[in-house]
């Protein structure tokens, strides 16, 4: 089959568009039929280098993948050729505490499509059947392969970490990003009023269009500042952010009392500093989320399914195109998900 694959870690020139040996399904797993993938900066990551698994090269990237059953393994039931599909980006070991309370993804045994494993970047790829979640024709396969990684990451910030209730005020940074158009509208299907920041006048106009009641041009205004204003002067009840260390500090003085700052990542680097007094005098929590529950996911493609929220894909690129769309990715003008086009 082809694949898009890296030998040695490196800038977007290492990806290769390469012949590769089929993969075949063990006992338990699904050969998907890969129709659409996406890109994740997750993969910008693991292909610089970023420290954790020892990598089975060549290597291949894509946590998302969309498609339909191939063949089943040994021992697999409920499933047949032709079923449409997404696959969960992770997945625990099942049976640990962790697990069993739907918080998979703080196994110790999680595991994670493009870094643990090998990825969708490919024609066909084995998974494991728990990972599979069946999908209708509401959406084009490019437009569900946008969707399993930034849903079920935006799902675990909101409800899992945030808290999120009905009428709460919640502030989404950068929503044109993939985690921020899925906070965007979960948090407005939840009920919350939901404000939410962008680099330009173009991306906040599109986000008011996918449903944020106010969007900050953080290029020009005081995002903190817009924020207490728009409350009144009391804060946001959650922040979901993946900037880090530009957004943190000015975050905290965006939060009422009792407000909850949820991280899931650090684009814009990891190290920052801040007042504690300011975080235990108004009582604020910080707390970080890593992707989320297979449950979770089941959630939000429930919704996706009935057109509840929807996917948003910014532009589609051959698989054997993908140095040119991962330096789209990188170079930060999209709004919404770059995709994989695979068969």
């Amino acid at each position: 089959m082809k694949a898009i694959v890296f030998h040695e870690h490196g800038g977007p020139e290492v990806l290769s568009y390469e012949e590769v040996p089929d993969p075949r399904p063990g006992r338990g797993e699904v050969l998907v039929k890969v129709h659409a993938s996406c890109l994740n900066h997750l993969d910008v990551w693991v292909r610089g280098g970023v420290p954790g698994p020892k990598l089975e090269m060549p290597h291949i990237l894509g946590n998302d993948i969309a498609g339909e059953v191939a063949e089943l393994g040994e021992g697999v039931e409920g499933w047949k050729p032709g079923d449409r599909v997404v696959v969960s980006p992770g997945l625990g070991c099942g049976h640990c505490d962790y697990c069993r309370r739907g918080d998979d993804s703080a196994c110790r045994d999680y595991t994670m499509l493009g870094w643990h494993l090998q990825g969708g970047w490919c024609e066909y790829q084995a998974v494991d059947a728990r990972r599979l979640i069946a999908v209708g024709d509401r959406w084009t396969m490019e437009e569900w392969a946008s969707t399993p990684l930034v849903f079920v990451t935006a799902w675990h910030m909101l409800f899992r970490h945030g808290r999120m209730q009905p009428g709460d005020d919640v502030l989404v940074q950068a929503g044109g990003s993939g985690v921020g158009i899925a906070a965007i509208q979960l948090a407005k299907h939840a009920g919350a009023r939901v404000i939410t920041t962008a680099g330009s006048d173009e991306k906040c106009e599109k986000a008011l269009e996918l449903g944020a009641d106010h969007a900050i041009n953080y290029r020009r205004e005081d995002f903190a500042g817009e924020c207490r204003a728009l409350t009144g002067g009391r804060g946001v009840d959650v922040i979901v952010d993946h900037i880090g260390a530009d957004t943190f500090q000015k975050g905290l003085q965006a939060l009422a009392k009792n407000g909850r700052l949820v991280s899931c990542g650090n684009t814009s680097g990891a190290d920052c500093s801040f007042n504690m007094s300011y975080l235990f005098v108004r009582q604020l929590t910080v707390t970080g989320s890593f992707m989320g529950g297979l449950p979770e996911l089941r959630k939000a493609v429930a919704l996706l399914n009935r057109g509840a929220v929807r996917p948003v894909v910014d532009s589609s690129f051959p698989l054997e195109q993908a140095a040119d769309a991962v330096r789209h990715l990188e170079s930060r003008s999209q709004f919404g998900k770059v995709v994989l086009e695979v068969s």
